[in-house]
């Protein structure tokens, strides 16, 4: 039988309209948006901040766009998507470390799983066209790529 789940759940709300609480509006949020990324946070990171320092539980409720279009619309878009970008950073790491341990079987077995993840996702945003066609993954460009 399968599990019953509770009014309570952890999921995030499907409210689409603007809480009143917000003291943040449409185009001062969009103008700090811009200034968190001018200062070099990532999407998610400046999307915490929002969070947390300034009371916007999401950016869409305020601006009514995502904050990638924000970002797209004032030429701020990463050139590499932020998913495949925190993947390579682990890869790194990972490879960091085997260098100092060579006999860590259990990362070298992590690392080859986040490459598996890394060049699926590489696939996929060359088939959408995020990445450009001739675009490669190789750990050495990694490193220079993660700082």
């Amino acid at each position: 039988m399968p599990k019953q789940v509770s009014d309570r759940s952890t999921s995030k709300s499907s409210r689409k309209d603007m809480p009143d609480w917000i003291k943040l509006k449409g185009k001062d949020a969009e103008d700090k948006v811009i200034e968190l990324l001018r200062q070099g946070y990532s999407l998610s990171h400046a999307g915490i901040i929002l969070r947390d320092v300034y009371g916007v539980p999401k950016i869409r409720y305020v601006t009514g766009k995502k904050m990638l279009k924000v970002a797209r619309e004032h030429g701020m878009e990463p050139k590499i998507p932020e998913d495949l970008l925190s993947l390579i950073k682990k890869a790194v790491n990972l490879s960091k470390h085997i260098e100092k341990h060579p006999e860590d079987l259990s990362n070298k077995r992590g690392l080859q799983l986040v490459e598996a993840r890394i060049n699926g996702l590489i696939r996929y945003y060359k088939k959408i066209g995020k990445l450009p066609r001739d675009w490669k993954y190789n750990l050495e460009s990694a490193e220079l790529l993660s700082k």
